[in-house]
Protein backbone atom coordinates (compact mmCIF):
# COMPACT_ATOMS: atom_id res chain seq x y z
CA UNK A 1 0.00 0.00 0.00
CA UNK A 2 1.11 3.55 -0.71
CA UNK A 3 -1.20 5.23 1.79
CA UNK A 4 0.43 7.50 4.35
CA UNK A 5 -2.49 7.18 6.80
CA UNK A 6 -4.26 3.87 6.13
CA UNK A 7 -2.36 0.67 6.82
CA UNK A 8 -4.23 -2.57 6.16
CA UNK A 9 -3.81 -4.87 9.15
CA UNK A 10 -4.88 -8.38 10.12
CA UNK A 11 -6.49 -9.79 13.25
CA UNK A 12 -7.51 -13.38 14.13
CA UNK A 13 -11.27 -12.79 13.73
CA UNK A 14 -11.13 -12.06 9.99
CA UNK A 15 -12.18 -14.50 7.27
CA UNK A 16 -10.74 -14.75 3.78
CA UNK A 17 -12.73 -15.25 0.57
CA UNK A 18 -10.81 -15.59 -2.70
CA UNK A 19 -7.76 -14.08 -0.99
CA UNK A 20 -9.77 -11.01 0.10
CA UNK A 21 -9.91 -10.42 3.84
CA UNK A 22 -13.33 -9.79 5.39
CA UNK A 23 -13.66 -7.24 6.75
CA UNK A 24 -10.72 -5.12 5.64
CA UNK A 25 -9.11 -3.47 8.67
CA UNK A 26 -7.36 -0.12 8.42
CA UNK A 27 -5.23 1.48 11.13
CA UNK A 28 -2.82 4.42 11.24
CA UNK A 29 0.92 3.78 10.91
CA UNK A 30 2.58 2.52 14.08
CA UNK A 31 3.35 5.23 16.65
CA UNK A 32 1.84 7.95 14.46
CA UNK A 33 0.05 10.75 16.28
CA UNK A 34 -3.04 11.88 14.37
CA UNK A 35 -5.68 14.51 14.91
CA UNK A 36 -9.28 14.00 13.83
CA UNK A 37 -8.74 16.51 11.04
CA UNK A 38 -5.86 14.38 9.71
CA UNK A 39 -8.18 11.38 9.56
CA UNK A 40 -11.07 13.18 7.86
CA UNK A 41 -8.77 14.86 5.33
CA UNK A 42 -7.16 11.51 4.53
CA UNK A 43 -10.62 10.06 3.86
CA UNK A 44 -11.29 12.83 1.35
CA UNK A 45 -7.86 12.52 -0.24
CA UNK A 46 -7.94 8.74 -0.51
CA UNK A 47 -11.62 8.23 -1.26
CA UNK A 48 -10.99 6.26 -4.50
CA UNK A 49 -8.78 3.82 -2.61
CA UNK A 50 -11.36 3.42 0.18
CA UNK A 51 -14.21 2.97 -2.31
CA UNK A 52 -12.23 0.28 -4.14
CA UNK A 53 -11.40 -1.55 -0.91
CA UNK A 54 -15.03 -1.38 0.23
CA UNK A 55 -16.13 -2.77 -3.13
CA UNK A 56 -13.82 -5.78 -2.84
CA UNK A 57 -14.14 -6.45 0.91
CA UNK A 58 -17.74 -5.41 1.63
CA UNK A 59 -16.88 -3.80 4.97
CA UNK A 60 -14.09 -1.63 6.39
CA UNK A 61 -13.12 -1.41 10.05
CA UNK A 62 -11.18 1.74 10.98
CA UNK A 63 -9.37 1.03 14.25
CA UNK A 64 -6.94 3.23 16.18
CA UNK A 65 -8.02 6.58 14.73
CA UNK A 66 -8.86 9.61 16.95
CA UNK A 67 -12.66 9.28 16.94
CA UNK A 68 -13.94 9.84 20.48
CA UNK A 69 -17.38 11.45 20.39
CA UNK A 70 -20.61 11.41 18.41
CA UNK A 71 -19.60 14.74 16.91
CA UNK A 72 -16.26 13.26 15.79
CA UNK A 73 -18.13 10.38 14.21
CA UNK A 74 -20.44 12.77 12.40
CA UNK A 75 -17.37 14.52 10.96
CA UNK A 76 -16.04 11.16 9.74
CA UNK A 77 -19.36 10.31 8.06
CA UNK A 78 -19.52 13.73 6.43
CA UNK A 79 -15.98 13.40 5.10
CA UNK A 80 -16.99 10.44 2.91
CA UNK A 81 -19.43 12.64 0.99
CA UNK A 82 -22.28 10.11 0.86
CA UNK A 83 -25.82 11.48 0.76
CA UNK A 84 -27.85 10.99 3.95
CA UNK A 85 -30.84 8.62 3.94
CA UNK A 86 -33.78 9.67 6.15
CA UNK A 87 -34.80 6.82 8.47
CA UNK A 88 -38.38 6.34 7.20
CA UNK A 89 -40.01 2.92 7.34
CA UNK A 90 -37.44 1.12 9.50
CA UNK A 91 -38.50 -0.95 12.50
CA UNK A 92 -35.79 -0.29 15.08
CA UNK A 93 -36.19 2.42 17.70
CA UNK A 94 -33.44 5.04 17.30
CA UNK A 95 -32.70 8.50 18.67
CA UNK A 96 -30.95 11.30 16.80
CA UNK A 97 -27.74 12.26 18.61
CA UNK A 98 -26.07 14.90 16.46
CA UNK A 99 -26.14 15.76 12.77
CA UNK A 100 -26.45 12.53 10.78
CA UNK A 101 -25.74 10.32 13.78
CA UNK A 102 -28.34 8.14 15.51
CA UNK A 103 -28.24 5.52 18.20
CA UNK A 104 -28.12 1.97 16.88
CA UNK A 105 -31.06 -0.29 17.77
CA UNK A 106 -32.04 0.62 21.33
CA UNK A 107 -33.59 -2.73 22.28
CA UNK A 108 -32.61 -4.16 25.69
CA UNK A 109 -29.07 -5.52 26.06
CA UNK A 110 -30.18 -9.09 26.73
CA UNK A 111 -31.86 -9.31 23.32
CA UNK A 112 -30.10 -10.65 20.26
CA UNK A 113 -30.79 -8.84 16.97
CA UNK A 114 -30.75 -11.39 14.11
CA UNK A 115 -28.99 -10.95 10.77
CA UNK A 116 -30.54 -8.59 8.25
CA UNK A 117 -29.77 -6.09 5.55
CA UNK A 118 -30.69 -2.64 6.83
CA UNK A 119 -34.28 -1.79 5.84
CA UNK A 120 -34.48 -4.72 3.41
CA UNK A 121 -38.21 -4.81 4.04
CA UNK A 122 -38.82 -1.47 2.28
CA UNK A 123 -38.01 -0.37 -1.29
CA UNK A 124 -35.77 2.56 -0.30
CA UNK A 125 -32.89 1.29 1.81
CA UNK A 126 -29.40 2.62 2.55
CA UNK A 127 -26.56 1.56 0.31
CA UNK A 128 -24.05 2.09 3.11
CA UNK A 129 -24.08 2.07 6.92
CA UNK A 130 -21.64 3.42 9.46
CA UNK A 131 -21.30 2.15 13.03
CA UNK A 132 -19.18 3.77 15.75
CA UNK A 133 -18.27 2.50 19.20
CA UNK A 134 -18.45 5.40 21.62
CA UNK A 135 -18.50 3.15 24.72
CA UNK A 136 -17.22 -0.40 24.32
CA UNK A 137 -19.29 -3.16 25.95
CA UNK A 138 -18.37 -4.68 29.28
CA UNK A 139 -18.86 -8.08 27.63
CA UNK A 140 -20.47 -9.22 24.36
CA UNK A 141 -22.30 -6.74 22.16
CA UNK A 142 -20.43 -7.52 18.95
CA UNK A 143 -21.98 -6.54 15.61
CA UNK A 144 -21.50 -9.72 13.53
CA UNK A 145 -21.33 -9.26 9.76
CA UNK A 146 -21.64 -11.77 6.92
CA UNK A 147 -21.27 -11.60 3.14
CA UNK A 148 -24.64 -11.82 1.44
CA UNK A 149 -23.52 -13.60 -1.72
CA UNK A 150 -21.87 -16.33 0.35
CA UNK A 151 -25.17 -16.95 2.15
CA UNK A 152 -27.02 -16.99 -1.17
CA UNK A 153 -24.59 -19.49 -2.68
CA UNK A 154 -24.87 -21.86 0.28
CA UNK A 155 -28.67 -21.62 0.44
CA UNK A 156 -28.97 -22.12 -3.32
CA UNK A 157 -26.79 -25.20 -3.15
CA UNK A 158 -28.64 -26.74 -0.19
CA UNK A 159 -32.22 -25.58 -0.83
CA UNK A 160 -32.59 -24.83 -4.55
CA UNK A 161 -36.40 -25.20 -4.56
CA UNK A 162 -36.80 -22.86 -1.59
CA UNK A 163 -34.52 -20.24 -3.14
CA UNK A 164 -36.37 -20.56 -6.45
CA UNK A 165 -39.64 -19.94 -4.60
CA UNK A 166 -38.15 -16.86 -2.94
CA UNK A 167 -36.98 -15.55 -6.31
CA UNK A 168 -40.40 -16.14 -7.84
CA UNK A 169 -42.65 -14.85 -5.06
CA UNK A 170 -40.51 -12.65 -2.80
CA UNK A 171 -41.58 -11.97 0.77
CA UNK A 172 -44.33 -10.12 2.64
CA UNK A 173 -43.47 -8.43 5.94
CA UNK A 174 -46.23 -7.62 8.45
CA UNK A 175 -45.67 -5.49 11.53
CA UNK A 176 -48.02 -4.13 14.20
CA UNK A 177 -47.00 -0.73 15.56
CA UNK A 178 -48.06 1.19 18.62
CA UNK A 179 -48.55 4.93 18.58
CA UNK A 180 -45.27 5.64 20.36
CA UNK A 181 -41.92 3.85 20.56
CA UNK A 182 -41.56 0.79 22.78
CA UNK A 183 -37.93 0.68 23.98
CA UNK A 184 -38.40 -2.87 25.32
CA UNK A 185 -38.81 -4.22 21.77
CA UNK A 186 -36.22 -4.62 18.98
CA UNK A 187 -38.96 -3.58 16.54
CA UNK A 188 -40.65 -1.16 18.91
CA UNK A 189 -40.70 1.88 16.67
CA UNK A 190 -44.18 3.44 16.82
CA UNK A 191 -45.99 4.69 13.74
CA UNK A 192 -45.24 8.34 14.55
CA UNK A 193 -41.47 7.89 14.48
CA UNK A 194 -41.66 5.29 11.69
CA UNK A 195 -43.21 7.86 9.37
CA UNK A 196 -41.69 10.95 11.07
CA UNK A 197 -45.06 12.59 11.64
CA UNK A 198 -47.94 12.84 14.11
CA UNK A 199 -50.43 13.28 11.26
CA UNK A 200 -52.17 10.09 10.13
CA UNK A 201 -52.81 11.48 6.66
CA UNK A 202 -49.12 12.25 6.16
CA UNK A 203 -48.25 8.80 7.52
CA UNK A 204 -50.58 7.27 4.93
CA UNK A 205 -48.95 9.29 2.16
CA UNK A 206 -45.46 8.24 3.24
CA UNK A 207 -46.48 4.61 3.53
CA UNK A 208 -48.00 4.77 0.03
CA UNK A 209 -44.78 6.27 -1.30
CA UNK A 210 -42.96 3.21 0.04
CA UNK A 211 -45.56 0.90 -1.51
CA UNK A 212 -46.55 -0.13 2.02
CA UNK A 213 -50.06 -0.99 3.12
CA UNK A 214 -51.11 0.85 6.29
CA UNK A 215 -54.14 -0.12 8.36
CA UNK A 216 -55.18 1.78 11.48
CA UNK A 217 -55.95 -0.26 14.59
CA UNK A 218 -57.50 0.57 17.95
CA UNK A 219 -54.17 1.49 19.54
CA UNK A 220 -51.81 1.90 16.61
CA UNK A 221 -51.31 0.62 13.08
CA UNK A 222 -50.43 -2.42 11.00
CA UNK A 223 -48.04 -2.22 8.06
CA UNK A 224 -47.97 -4.70 5.20
CA UNK A 225 -44.95 -4.57 2.92
CA UNK A 226 -44.71 -6.68 -0.18
CA UNK A 227 -44.41 -8.83 -2.03
CA UNK A 228 -40.87 -7.49 -2.09
CA UNK A 229 -37.77 -9.26 -3.52
CA UNK A 230 -35.82 -11.52 -1.17
CA UNK A 231 -33.01 -12.14 -3.66
CA UNK A 232 -31.45 -9.19 -5.46
CA UNK A 233 -28.78 -8.79 -8.11
CA UNK A 234 -25.79 -6.70 -7.09
CA UNK A 235 -25.00 -4.96 -10.38
CA UNK A 236 -21.77 -3.45 -9.08
CA UNK A 237 -20.35 -6.91 -8.32
CA UNK A 238 -22.38 -8.91 -10.87
CA UNK A 239 -23.73 -11.50 -8.44
CA UNK A 240 -26.93 -12.54 -6.69
CA UNK A 241 -27.29 -11.69 -3.02
CA UNK A 242 -29.38 -12.87 -0.08
CA UNK A 243 -31.02 -9.47 0.44
CA UNK A 244 -33.81 -9.76 3.00
CA UNK A 245 -34.80 -9.61 6.65
CA UNK A 246 -36.40 -13.06 6.59
CA UNK A 247 -34.48 -14.63 9.47
CA UNK A 248 -34.61 -11.40 11.49
CA UNK A 249 -38.38 -11.14 11.14
CA UNK A 250 -39.10 -14.85 11.63
CA UNK A 251 -36.92 -15.21 14.73
CA UNK A 252 -36.78 -11.71 16.18
CA UNK A 253 -39.86 -9.62 15.39
CA UNK A 254 -41.50 -10.47 18.68
CA UNK A 255 -43.10 -8.23 21.26
CA UNK A 256 -46.47 -7.64 22.90
CA UNK A 257 -48.01 -6.87 19.49
CA UNK A 258 -46.10 -9.10 17.07
CA UNK A 259 -45.81 -12.85 16.51
CA UNK A 260 -42.60 -13.48 14.54
CA UNK A 261 -44.04 -16.56 12.82
CA UNK A 262 -46.66 -14.27 11.26
CA UNK A 263 -44.29 -11.38 10.59
CA UNK A 264 -42.97 -12.73 7.28
CA UNK A 265 -44.42 -15.07 4.63
CA UNK A 266 -43.78 -15.98 1.03
CA UNK A 267 -45.07 -13.34 -1.36
CA UNK A 268 -48.09 -15.52 -2.13
CA UNK A 269 -49.02 -15.57 1.56
CA UNK A 270 -47.88 -19.12 2.26
CA UNK A 271 -45.96 -19.72 5.50
CA UNK A 272 -42.20 -20.19 5.52
CA UNK A 273 -40.72 -23.58 6.47
CA UNK A 274 -39.35 -23.30 10.01
CA UNK A 275 -36.66 -25.94 9.52
CA UNK A 276 -35.13 -24.09 6.56
CA UNK A 277 -35.21 -20.77 8.45
CA UNK A 278 -33.37 -22.44 11.33
CA UNK A 279 -30.76 -23.85 8.96
CA UNK A 280 -30.33 -20.50 7.26
CA UNK A 281 -29.60 -18.99 10.67
CA UNK A 282 -26.90 -21.62 11.20
CA UNK A 283 -25.33 -20.75 7.84
CA UNK A 284 -25.38 -17.05 8.73
CA UNK A 285 -23.66 -17.79 12.03
CA UNK A 286 -21.05 -20.08 10.44
CA UNK A 287 -20.04 -17.54 7.81
CA UNK A 288 -20.16 -14.48 10.07
CA UNK A 289 -17.34 -12.46 11.59
CA UNK A 290 -17.85 -10.98 15.05
CA UNK A 291 -15.05 -8.61 16.03
CA UNK A 292 -15.22 -7.33 19.63
CA UNK A 293 -15.77 -3.58 19.71
CA UNK A 294 -13.05 -1.24 20.89
CA UNK A 295 -13.71 2.39 21.76
CA UNK A 296 -13.23 4.58 18.70
CA UNK A 297 -13.89 1.81 16.15
CA UNK A 298 -15.73 2.90 13.00
CA UNK A 299 -17.16 0.28 10.63
CA UNK A 300 -18.34 1.16 7.13
CA UNK A 301 -20.65 -1.53 5.73
CA UNK A 302 -21.81 -1.86 2.14
CA UNK A 303 -25.48 -2.75 2.69
CA UNK A 304 -25.63 -4.40 -0.75
CA UNK A 305 -22.86 -6.82 0.18
CA UNK A 306 -23.21 -7.49 3.90
CA UNK A 307 -25.83 -8.46 6.49
CA UNK A 308 -25.33 -7.51 10.12
CA UNK A 309 -26.65 -8.48 13.55
CA UNK A 310 -26.07 -7.70 17.25
CA UNK A 311 -25.10 -10.00 20.08
CA UNK A 312 -26.46 -9.56 23.63
CA UNK A 313 -24.21 -7.65 26.00
CA UNK A 314 -23.56 -6.48 29.52
CA UNK A 315 -23.76 -2.67 29.79
CA UNK A 316 -22.34 -0.20 29.34
CA UNK A 317 -22.32 -0.14 25.54
CA UNK A 318 -23.00 2.74 23.18
CA UNK A 319 -22.81 2.15 19.46
CA UNK A 320 -23.98 4.87 17.10
CA UNK A 321 -25.01 4.62 13.46
CA UNK A 322 -25.52 6.63 10.29
CA UNK A 323 -27.37 5.65 7.08
CA UNK A 324 -26.39 6.75 3.58
CA UNK A 325 -28.06 6.54 0.19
Amino acid sequence: MTSQIFVETQIPYQKSYNKTRFPAILSPPYQTSLKLSDFTQAIKDEKPFLDSLLHSAGALLFRGFPVNTASDFNDVVESFGFEELPYVGGAAPRTNVVGRVFTANESPPDQKIPFHHEMAQVPEFPSKLFFFCEVEPATGGETPIVLSHVVFDRMKQKYPDFVECLEEHGLIYIRVLGEDDDPSSPIGRGWKSTFLTNDKKIAEERAAKLGMGLEWTKDGAKTIMGPIPAIKFDKARQRKIWFNSMVAAYTGWEDARNDPKKAVTFGDGKPLPAEIIDDCLKILEEESVAIPWQKGDVILVDNWAVLHARKPFDPPRRVLASLCK
